[in-house]
C-alpha cells in the first residue's frame, strides 16, 4: 500500500493566511473539478510560487494547494458546446496551468473578465523561483560590471588630479620664476645709470614739486571738508541725527515705562484676581489696563525698527516705521478714551484695604523708583503729542528733496488727526461724565443735564442779594429765592442753563426753579 506524501500542514495554513491577506494576486475564479466536469467559484490566493484555493473569502482554511513550480500557464479557447450555451461562453475567459510532468491533469479556471484573466495569467508565469534565480544572476553580472566600471573611473580620477596637483606646482614655480626673472631686469635696466648721472639739482626740484602737489591736494580736500562740516546742509543733518537719537533714547525710556506697567501692575493683579479671596475683580483689572499691555507689545517692535535703522547709520531712514505704526493707533485711541474711567475705577479700588495694601507693596518696588501706578497710566497719554512734536522738529531738518519728506509729512498728518480725534474724545466723554456727576449730586435730579449736546462752562458759589436791594435791577423771580438777607447758592453755567442750587447738611445739593419773564 501506497503511503500518503506528508507536509508540514502548520506552515501551510499559516503560509495561507498570508495569501490571503498579502498575496500577489487573490480573487475569485471558476475551476473545473476531475470528477463530473463541473465549475464552482472558489477564492484563490497567489503567493510566491504556491496557488491556495478557498471556498470563499471569509474562509480561513484552504480546500487546496498548488505548488507553481515547473509549471507553465496559457489562455485557451472556450470548449464546445451547444448553441444553448454559446451566448454565456462568450462571456467567459478560460486559462490552463500544466504541471510539469506526465500524469498529472492540467488546472482548468476561467474568469468572467479579460484583463482579469491576462493578469492571472501574467502572475502565475512570473511564480517561477527558478526565474527569480535567473533573473538575479543576470542583475549580479549587471552589478559586478558596472562595480568594475567605477573602479576604473576612480583610477582614472585619481590619476587626473595627481596631474593637476602636479601642473597646479608647475605654475606656481613657474610665477616665481618668473618674478625672480622681473626683478632682475629691474635691476639691470640702463635708465638707473642715467638717474645716477642726474643733477642732483633736478632731483630736489621734483622732490619739492612733488611735495607742494600732494600739499596742495591735502588743502583743497581740507577746505572742501571745511566747507561742507560749516555748510547749513550740514549742521541741518547734525540736528536731524540728534533728533533721530534722542528720539531712540525716549523709545527706550518709554518702552521701559510700560514694561514695568505690564510686569509690575497688570500681570501681578491678573494673578491676584484669580485667587481665592480676589482683592479686585477681572473686569476692575480690563478697566484699569485697558489695551496696555498690546501698546507695550506694539511699541516694542517699533523699538526693534529704531534700533535696526541706528545701526546702519549714517543712512536713516523712519519713514517706514511710522507707516507701520499708523494703523495701530486705534489702540491708543481706546486707551485714552478709557483713561479717566480707569483712573475713577483705580480710586474706587482703593477703597478696599486689601487692595490698597497690595498696590502699595507694588508701588515699592525698586523698578518703580517711587513712581505711583497712576503715573504709568498717565505716560501713553502724551506719547501721540511727543510724536507731533518730534516729528516736527524732524521735518524741520529735513530737506524738500528729500527721500523721507513726504512719508513724514503723512505720518504727521495722520498724528495730527488723530490727535484730534482723541481730544475731542476726551473733552466730550469728560464732558458727559461731568454732566452725570453733577445730575447724581442734585437730590431732586435734573433731566436737562442729561443731553450730551450740552457743554459744562464752569461752576462756583455765588451770594444771592436779598430781593429789596435788587430792586429794578432784575425782572427775574425765583420761587424761593426772595430773601431779606443775602444767602450763598452753588452755580453751575452750561452752554444751554444756568442752575442755581443750595446745598444741605449732607452735602446733597437742591435744585431752585426759576420763573424768569425774561432770559438772563
Amino acid at each position: 500500500m501506497q503511503k500518503s506524501v506528508r507536509y508540514n500542514e502548520g506552515h501551510a495554513l499559516f503560509l495561507s493566511a498570508v495569501a490571503r491577506k498579502e498575496g500577489t494576486k487573490r480573487g475569485y475564479l471558476s475551476k473545473k473539478t476531475a470528477e463530473n466536469s463541473r465549475w464552482h467559484d472558489k477564492f484563490f490566493a497567489l503567493y510566491q510560487n504556491i496557488l491556495f484555493y478557498f471556498e470563499n473569502e471569509q474562509s480561513a482554511r484552504p480546500a487546496g494547494i498548488y505548488l507553481l513550480e515547473g509549471c507553465t500557464c496559457e489562455r485557451v479557447p472556450a470548449p464546445k458546446m451547444s448553441t444553448a450555451g454559446k451566448e454565456a461562453l462568450e462571456k467567459q475567459h478560460y486559462f490552463l496551468v500544466v504541471f510539469g510532468h506526465d500524469g498529472q491533469k492540467p488546472l482548468e479556471l476561467r474568469t468572467e473578465e479579460e484583463s482579469e484573466c491576462d493578469e492571472w495569467v501574467e502572475a502565475i508565469q512570473q511564480a517561477s523561483y527558478s526565474d527569480i534565480i535567473i533573473e538575479r544572476e543576470v542583475l549580479m553580472q549587471k552589478y559586478i560590471h558596472l562595480i568594475q566600471i567605477v573602479e576604473t573611473e576612480k583610477v582614472a580620477a585619481n590619476q587626473l588630479r595627481t596631474q593637476l596637483e602636479d601642473q597646479d606646482t608647475e605654475i606656481e614655480r613657474l610665477k616665481a620664476e618668473i618674478i625672480a626673472l622681473n626683478k632682475t631686469k629691474e635691476r639691470m635696466r640702463p635708465y638707473h645709470v642715467h638717474h645716477e648721472r642726474e643733477d642732483p639739482d633736478i632731483k630736489r626740484s621734483r622732490k619739492v614739486q612733488s611735495f607742494m602737489r600732494g600739499w596742495l591736494c591735502r588743502r583743497k580736500w581740507k577746505i572742501i571738508v571745511q566747507d561742507y562740516i560749516c555748510s547749513p546742509h550740514a549742521e541741518s543733518m547734525r540736528k536731524r541725527n540728534q533728533i533721530v537719537f534722542n528720539m531712540v533714547e525716549a523709545e527706550t525710556e518709554y518702552v521701559h515705562q510700560l514694561y514695568i506697567l505690564v510686569n509690575c501692575f497688570l500681570r501681578p493683579l491678573r494673578m491676584a484676581a484669580s485667587s481665592k479671596k480676589p482683592p479686585i475683580s477681572h473686569d476692575d483689572v480690563s478697566s484699569i489696563f485697558l489695551n496696555s499691555e498690546t501698546i507695550m507689545f506694539l511699541h516694542e517692535i517699533f523699538h526693534q525698527g529704531l534700533k535696526a535703522r541706528i545701526a546702519n547709520w549714517p543712512t536713516l531712514v523712519l519713514a517706514d516705521l511710522f507707516d507701520i505704526l499708523l494703523p495701530m493707533l486705534n489702540i491708543y485711541q481706546e486707551f485714552v478714551r478709557n483713561h479717566q474711567y480707569s483712573l475713577q475705577v483705580l480710586a474706587n479700588c482703593k477703597q478696599n484695604r486689601d487692595f490698597d495694601k497690595l498696590l502699595k507693596q507694588y508701588e515699592s518696588n525698586a523698578a518703580c523708583e517711587g513712581r505711583m501706578l497712576e503715573t504709568f497710566l498717565t505716560y501713553p497719554m502724551f506719547q501721540i503729542p511727543r510724536y507731533i512734536i518730534t516729528l516736527h522738529e524732524l521735518l524741520a531738518h529735513t530737506p524738500h528733496e528729500h527721500v523721507e519728506r513726504k512719508s513724514l509729512e503723512f505720518a504727521k498728518s495722520k498724528l495730527e488727526e488723530l490727535s484730534r480725534v482723541m481730544h475731542d474724545e476726551v473733552s466730550d466723554t469728560e464732558n458727559i461724565r461731568k454732566n452725570l456727576a453733577i445730575e447724581r449730586m442734585i437730590v431732586e435730579g435734573c433731566d436737562i443735564l442729561l443731553d450730551t449736546s450740552q457743554t459744562f462752562v464752569r461752576q462756583g458759589s455765588l451770594i444771592q442779594l436779598p430781593s429789596v436791594e435788587r430792586g429794578k435791577l432784575s425782572k427775574v423771580r425765583l420761587g424761593s429765592l426772595s430773601l431779606k438777607k443775602e444767602g450763598e447758592r452753588q452755580c453751575f453755567l452750561f452752554t444751554k442753563h444756568f442752575l442755581v442750587c443750595t446745598r444741605s447738611s449732607g452735602g446733597k445739593l437742591h435744585l431752585l426753579k426759576v420763573r424768569a419773564s425774561a432770559r438772563c
